[in-house]
């Protein structure tokens, strides 16, 4: 049974509020030398089979779990 980690991210030059908000709060407890940070999503996903597995992974990203308008992702089958 493979599992699937996929990770979804702004692409770039997309505002990063979350991304915003972590970094300035990094710098409020004193964590200096942050120069920027990017949030995201991780998600584990585990599969039956590996028949068209990229196929299956790919419409998943595209058609749930990422906007791919403004967002990018990348996953690993392992």
């Amino acid at each position: 049974m493979p599992t699937v980690r996929v990770i979804v991210t702004l692409k770039p030059g997309v505002l990063d509020a979350p991304g915003q908000a972590i970094h300035k709060g990094l710098a409020a407890l004193g964590h200096a030398g942050v120069r920027a940070v990017r949030a995201g999503r991780y998600f584990e996903i585990e599969l039956d089979g590996t028949e068209r597995l990229d196929d299956r992974v790919r419409d998943m990203c595209e058609g749930f779990l990422a906007n791919t308008l403004i967002e990018q992702y990348r996953y690993d089958i392992v």
